[in-house]
């Protein structure tokens, strides 16, 4: 009796790595398939989906711990980098925004698999950002030449503390719909809400928590156990979508919807984040840039919140503590965009796909 052929096992090599609030796979685009339609598909069987658990595969079953990046590096010593979003329950892989969390970890990850020379104490990585033609700057801590993710910086949504990483990024303003008030105005009016619509690295709808009948410090579960906000929410992401130049974002994860209400906790203003579907347990990196714009520019819906519109540095509160940004605007121009962030090598080895 002859045995059975043995089926090959597919092996893909990946890093797993926390970046900023999120959670995310990082692959070399080299250990990828060329073609989009085979790489989404490989992607959607490591990380389990469509399953709301994903309990066949990497995924945390959060929109949060479903993330993909995609380095390579390029002839000018820099990187680029592709995010994909991954559904948990939909057979969909995006490429239709930014992350700067999973951005948070692309440095480290660069240095780790030798795409960047590392230097002795710290390590500047250009970071060329695919999905958006804009560019960061960050400095990764490299002390004797090695990655080091031991530190005493905090951030807010993540226990514990890591090394720094400090982005400077470049040419967040329009980078998705083409101009950082997208529908040409500060405010309008759209699904009868009065918003603003917003991009500087992500596109976001900006609207006040009372105007859609929450208080805006409610927990993300409770905002999303609300079926008539959340009805009303997609109703004004669609609408928005439109408005923004996205056209139909009934399957995208872009524009999400920030809604704003006053600080409670020393910031410059609360937030609560629909990311589509689900609310941020944090605020993304870019959602969070691009409702602080709105905060430092006059004529938003957020400009009436009390606070000193024009400081250099702007704390953004989220459910589970803040996001602190540096935001140099003027007449309307973003001149600087900045963050200080943490990331951390989770595991790196070898994912199967059977």
């Amino acid at each position: 009796m002859c045995a059975a052929a043995a089926v090959p096992t597919t092996e893909i090599r990946c890093m797993l790595m926390r970046g900023g609030t999120s959670k995310g796979l990082y692959f070399l685009a080299e250990d990828l398939p060329a073609d989009p339609a085979a790489r989404d598909a490989l992607l959607l069987r490591l990380m389990g989906s469509p399953d709301p658990r994903q309990i066949d595969g990497l995924g945390g079953a959060h929109p949060l711990t479903s993330k993909v990046a995609v380095v390579s590096v390029r002839p000018d010593g820099g990187v680029d980098y592709l995010f994909l979003q991954v559904s948990v329950d939909r057979a969909v892989v995006s490429d239709q925004q930014n992350c700067g969390n999973i951005l948070v970890g692309v440095g480290p990850f660069a240095i780790e698999r030798g795409l960047v020379p590392a230097r002795d104490g710290t390590t500047e990585v250009v970071i060329h950002m695919v999905n958006t033609g804009s560019v960061a700057r960050a400095i990764v801590t490299t002390p004797a030449g090695r990655v080091s993710y031991a530190g005493d910086t905090e951030i807010a949504g993540v226990p514990g503390t890591a090394a720094p990483v400090v982005l400077d990024y470049r040419g967040t303003a329009g980078s998705s719909c083409g101009a950082l008030f997208p529908t040409g105005n500060r405010s309008d009016t759209l699904a009868g809400v009065e918003v603003t619509c917003v991009d500087n690295g992500m596109p976001v709808v900006v609207v006040r928590a009372v105007d859609l009948g929450v208080d805006g410090t409610e927990d993300p579960a409770a905002l999303e156990a609300d079926a008539q906000l959340c009805a009303a929410v997609e109703s004004l992401r669609l609408e928005a979508g439109a408005a923004m130049g996205l056209g139909d974002v009934t399957d995208a994860t872009v524009p999400k919807v920030c809604l704003v209400s006053p600080a409670r906790h020393g910031g410059m203003f609360n937030t609560r984040c629909f990311i589509p579907k689900r609310v941020h347990e944090a605020i993304g990196v870019f959602a969070a840039a691009s409702a602080a714009v709105a905060w430092q520019v006059p004529g938003t819906v957020v400009a009436d919140l009390d606070g000193d519109h024009a400081s250099r540095e702007v704390r953004v509160e989220h459910p589970t503590g803040h996001t602190d940004l540096v935001l140099e605007v003027e007449d309307g121009t973003v001149l600087l965009t900045g963050s200080v962030r943490t990331a951390r090598k989770l595991m790196d080895g070898t994912a199967f796909t059977s």
